[in-house]
């Protein structure tokens, strides 16, 4: 259903629900449940974060930890059941639900509270993670460096809810099953990002001659090469684009660190294996891709084609993928990759039969896993498209 001017209704909506929602100050709706840790129960200790909600401060930062070993007598016990925030970070989501067995404790600079019976929980908790909310937030926060949005501004602010019960549970219900299907996706990438790591420690090889993992009908030493005697550089075979053939959307263009906008560069065709010259920014992966048919690439790329008679691309993408390229990396205050010094790295190999294995495996994995990640995403945007239009 359409949201309409006159009507107080989601723009998406179950069937067979017409009522209007109605707009309730959340002091009819929740209220205050701080219980002071009098008698020193040695019940463990929690903390609130954006990400994970309700967190113990041994996971969170350790077990020797500071606040573990100060008096805990001014904690709030917060039991199942009930909400608990950090006033001071309540604008960046941390914002908890305690769904635990037993009761824990939190600092006594939090809020705590509970729901009545006139709204769901699991409602409520969606409706947290909305612009509705944050809204709220803006609207009554006060202080001054640092923004605050105690107990009583919540009390006052504002929600827009379902007057029938069965309406909050319906949308409770599907976001709760997305978020499962979320989790889901998230627990296989982590899989997958956790079986090529260990592919790419045991089937390629460091300090050993040999890897420790290896396909059936291969053995024998690997051998040492230097990156010049496996690939060459295109670096200075480039053939400038002209403003007459350089038309946005003809041809994918690739900078130093992915596809950029459209600067003078110059063209390549085939399968070729990019380099930012400058990726010291990037700490998690240098920046390595390799890609397949006619490109346009800038100054800030080399750009490597492998001999075919004795080197395997896919091959050599994930060896260099797994080199620490940092270490390479000269010059001042701006770090950059040497073509000279990129050319002389050298890396052990098998035979061009074995390279081809091993590449095609990694390729698959790594397309497999580009792929989860994919569905990761859009499982993200689904899940944000429902919450803007399943609340008010």
């Amino acid at each position: 259903m359409t949201k309409s001017d006159d009507k107080k209704v989601p723009a998406l909506r179950f069937k067979g629900f017409t009522d209007d929602w109605e707009q309730r100050k959340f002091e009819s709706l929740i209220y205050p449940e701080k219980i002071k840790n009098k008698n020193n129960l040695q019940l463990p200790a929690y903390s609130i974060s954006n990400k994970n909600g309700f967190i113990a401060q041994t996971d969170q930062f350790g077990k020797d930890n500071t606040y573990s070993k100060t008096d805990k007598k001014t904690n709030y016990i917060v039991n199942p059941g009930a909400f608990a925030y950090n006033p001071a970070r309540i604008n960046v989501g941390s914002i908890g639900y305690q769904n635990l067995a037993t009761p824990v404790l939190v600092s006594s600079l939090y809020e705590v509270f509970k729901t009545n019976s006139q709204i769901n929980d699991l409602f409520l908790i969606y409706w947290f993670k909305t612009d509705k909310f944050f809204n709220q937030i803006k609207k009554y926060e006060e202080g001054g460096v640092r923004q605050y949005y105690f107990l009583d501004k919540l009390l006052f602010s504002e929600i827009i809810i379902p007057k029938d019960a069965r309406e909050q549970q319906k949308i409770s219900k599907i976001l709760k099953k997305l978020d499962y299907l979320f989790s889901l996706q998230q627990r296989k990438l982590r899989y997958l990002s956790a079986i090529k790591k260990s592919l790419l420690q045991n089937m390629l090889v460091d300090n050993d001659l040999r890897p420790e993992l290896r396909f059936t009908k291969f053995s024998g030493n690997w051998e040492q090469h230097k990156i010049s005697e496996m690939a060459k550089r295109l670096d200075n075979l480039r053939i400038p684009v002209t403003a007459s053939n350089r038309k946005k959307g003809d041809i994918p263009y690739y900078g130093a660190n992915g596809i950029q906008d459209y600067v003078e560069g110059f063209t390549h065709k085939g399968e070729n294996i990019l380099i930012a010259e400058d990726g010291a920014n990037n700490l998690d992966n240098y920046p390595i891709r390799l890609v397949k048919g006619k490109i346009w690439v800038n100054n800030h790329a080399h750009v490597l084609k492998a001999y075919k008679n004795c080197t395997d691309i896919q091959f050599l993408e994930f060896e260099l993928k797994k080199l620490n390229i940092y270490k390479y990396l000269v010059g001042g205050s701006r770090l950059k990759l040497n073509a000279d010094i990129l050319m002389n790295i050298s890396i052990k190999s098998p035979t061009l039969k074995e390279q081809k294995k091993i590449g095609f495996m990694l390729s698959l994995l790594e397309e497999n896993t580009i792929f989860q990640q994919r569905k990761l995403n859009k499982l993200e945007l689904l899940n944000q498209f429902f919450l803007q239009h399943m609340f008010i």
